[in-house]
């Protein structure tokens, strides 16, 4: 084998190109991942899903409900309504 030092300077230049192809597919390949990922979380946490104010009917559900609760606290203390 021959001491060229041509060859091992290609040789050294094409492994170093070659990694670099690698290295931007793979961070190409990452971004391309993390956007995925975000669009999903974005599909499931989005504006969208913030909850809506409360109707006249579920207020009236949960004042009857703190009603029952007050007359079961009351029982339970003995007290006669």
């Amino acid at each position: 084998m021959t001491q060229d030092p041509t060859m091992y300077l290609t040789l050294a230049v094409s492994g170093l190109a070659g990694l670099g192809m690698i290295t931007t597919a793979g961070l190409s390949g990452w971004r391309g991942w993390l956007a995925l990922k975000r669009q999903e979380l974005d599909a499931h946490h989005g504006p969208e899903a913030a909850p809506a104010m409360p109707t006249a009917a579920s207020r009236i559900e949960i004042a009857d409900l703190k009603e029952r609760i007050r007359k079961l606290e009351a029982i339970a203390a003995g007290v006669d309504l």
